[in-house]
């Protein structure tokens, strides 16, 4: 049997669709990217053809400048089959901030559901953040079934979801935010009892709609909350899925180098993109990726830095 074909996430580190599609288009032109690891540096080539790539699968939470390029149907033309991870929450500008209106974005994935087929897009409602700011409790769960009755009318079948997990790096930005005249919030865990009772909600709500309520990386409350019957843990990247929808000998063994222990299904990929090197500039409050130079949008055209021209150039 021949070597299975890789897959090519773009990206869990930054919004490539929303923010880099023109140097994705680029490279994957040339034929190839280099990837950095994030902890020891170290770079090394990825082929990026049709041949070597079984499924591109992408993370955004704004597709626009995606498919104003047409990137979906170039992409598909190259023989590349596509799979689409779209965050949808409800529409805070406290949270986040640097987004279309909710509307533009749900038009989005109905353009990417009527291209490519609905079976092609997965729904991420993530994450369910609760916090506090000016004495009350707030959280972004008021839309849910607004945007869940939306996309399952283009025929969406599967709602991802996970609760916030705290980092130290957002306690500080929200910090740094409030000595710049924002509002000090704090994101809080309404407990074990009460998340059970909210994806046991979620999933009521989404089973006459024919929608699966998967976790990210919840592993402790599967189960601690017997949460079986209404969801199942997630493979964000999933060759055995892909395979399902496209045929073909994609990469099917389990990535280990992602949160296992917390419960990530995921199967191997290629992930590209680069914190230092691709910024995104959504702000969005909780991120993990986000660094303390995410603050300014760029004035015009995509935001590819010096740096990563310099050491991309062939």
């Amino acid at each position: 049997m021949n070597d299975p074909a890789g897959i090519l996430s773009a990206s869990r580190r930054t919004d490539i669709p929303g923010w880099y599609t023109p140097w994705f288009l680029d490279r994957i032109e040339k034929g190839y990217f280099f990837i950095t690891n994030p902890f020891n540096r170290q770079s090394r080539r990825v082929n990026a053809t049709h041949e070597d790539i079984h499924t591109i699968v992408f993370w955004s939470k704004n597709y626009g400048p995606f498919l104003d390029l047409r990137a979906h149907k170039i992409l598909a033309r190259k023989g590349f089959h596509l799979f689409f991870n779209f965050t949808i929450n409800t529409p805070l500008k406290d949270l986040e901030p640097g987004l279309p209106d909710l509307s533009e974005r749900l038009a989005q994935a109905r353009i990417i559901a009527r291209d490519l087929g609905p079976a092609q897009v997965a729904w991420r409602f993530d994450p369910i953040c609760f916090y506090e700011k000016g004495g009350q409790v707030f959280n972004n769960l008021d839309a849910f079934e607004y945007i869940a009755g939306q996309l399952s009318q283009m025929g969406i079948k599967q709602c991802i979801t996970s609760f916030y997990d705290p980092y130290k790096k957002v306690d500080l930005r929200i910090k740094r935010m409030a000595n710049q005249g924002s509002p000090m919030l704090e994101f809080i865990d309404p407990g074990m009892d009460r998340k059970t009772k909210i994806i046991r909600s979620m999933a009521r709500f989404l089973n006459p709609l024919g929608m699966d309520l998967c976790l990210c990386c919840e592993k402790e409350l599967m189960n601690a909350a017997g949460l079986q019957t209404y969801a199942s843990p997630n493979a964000c990247i999933n060759g055995h899925l892909y395979k399902t929808l496209f045929g073909g000998n994609p990469e099917i063994r389990s990535d280990y180098g992602q949160r296992r222990k917390k419960g990530c299904q995921c199967t191997k990929s290629f992930d590209i993109g680069s914190y230092e090197d691709h910024p995104c500039f959504h702000n969005c409050l909780f991120c993990y990726a986000r660094t303390g130079r995410d603050i300014t949008k760029p004035a015009m055209g995509c935001p590819t830095t010096e740096h990563e021209n310099k050491r991309l150039k062939t």
